[in-house]
């Protein structure tokens, strides 16, 4: 048996999270010496540093100078939480690897039951999802739920719906992950396209136990965005299909006004209908060569090949 065959990696994504590393290190460390004594299990504690401007990373330096298991790689800038877990993923050592959240909503007592379902059945991994949103805005709840259902449906990967990041993976399913060095990542979409299989367990939603949420309503619907243009082509053919069906409706229209006239003798509508009809139309162009833009500004990203995290510094040996 080498090293890494029982060894859990944590991966922790953090940006701005000074005041909730404290009591996620008191939690996770207390399960981890629970779960050393009951199955023998070492662990890793991999921070991703994600360009915060308080005192994450002086908090992590601290940590790691007291605790050989605390590692820390330390972005040049923000480069969002895609690329933290990517760069976590790329860096653990362990044959087993979770990722977690810093403000303690993935309660570390579910990493027992995901180890133990894992080496006990053929399961590749074992998620978690929330049965409720309680302590979130009702908005962005009722949106949340709007958009797993509209990618479930235009998408062949299944998304689950109140998926967490929160999970714990074998090392054949990480790899895979790796392997997808997409730039544009959306990792809950990916995390269904590299198959495996995988177990879901249902929580109720906890909340922050320090500082503030950094999804803003308008990251979590760019973000969604990112979603379905990486998972499904559909909204391509919406635009061709509803471009089709203005063709079919105006064809009817042009018969419909010169037998009108013809018959009745009704001269063409005027100045109002007119502006209704080429301001409705002009929309529905800007919506298409919306959608048009999204998928071509994401191929352009893609073929920029440029690296999804630059690291600044870091603990861990032979980062990547």
């Amino acid at each position: 048996m080498n090293n890494r065959d029982n060894l859990i990696s944590i991966i922790v994504p953090c940006y701005n999270e000074e005041h909730a590393i404290p009591y996620f290190y008191k939690a996770i460390t207390e399960h981890s010496t629970l779960m050393k004594n009951e199955f023998g299990v070492d662990f890793e504690y991999l921070f991703i540093n994600d360009g915060s401007v308080d005192n994450t990373l002086t908090v992590l330096k601290e940590y790691a100078s007291k605790d050989n298991r605390v590692k820390y790689i330390s972005f040049s800038r923000n480069f969002g939480k895609e690329s933290a877990m990517y760069a976590g993923l790329k860096n653990a050592s362990g044959n087993y690897i979770a990722i977690m959240d810093a403000d303690l909503q993935d309660p570390p007592y579910m990493l027992t039951e995901m180890y133990k379902t894992i080496i006990e059945s053929d399961y590749d991994c074992v998620a978690t999802r929330r049965t409720t949103r309680i302590g979130e805005p009702p908005i962005r709840s009722f949106f949340a739920r709007c958009f797993y259902k509209l990618i479930n449906r235009i998408s062949k990967t299944d998304i689950v719906d109140g998926a967490r990041d929160y999970r714990l993976m074998t090392r054949q399913m990480v790899n895979a992950i790796i392997d997808m060095g997409e730039y544009n990542r959306f990792s809950k979409g990916i995390f269904g396209w590299v198959g495996f299989n995988t177990k879901w367990i249902e929580y109720e939603n906890v909340e922050r136990v320090a500082g503030e949420t950094k999804w803003s309503f308008w990251k979590l619907f760019l973000y969604s965005l990112d979603g379905i243009t990486a998972f499904s082509t559909i909204p391509l053919a919406l635009s061709s299909i509803l471009g089709f069906l203005l063709f079919i409706i105006a064809f009817i229209l042009v018969f419909v006004i010169i037998i009108k006239t013809l018959i009745w003798g009704d001269p063409v509508a005027g100045y109002p209908s007119l502006v209704c009809i080429i301001c409705f139309l002009s929309g529905v162009q800007m919506f298409c060569l919306g959608i048009l833009g999204q998928y071509l500004s994401k191929t352009y990203l893609e073929t920029k090949k440029r690296p999804i995290y630059i690291v600044k510094e870091s603990n861990k040996e032979n980062y990547q």
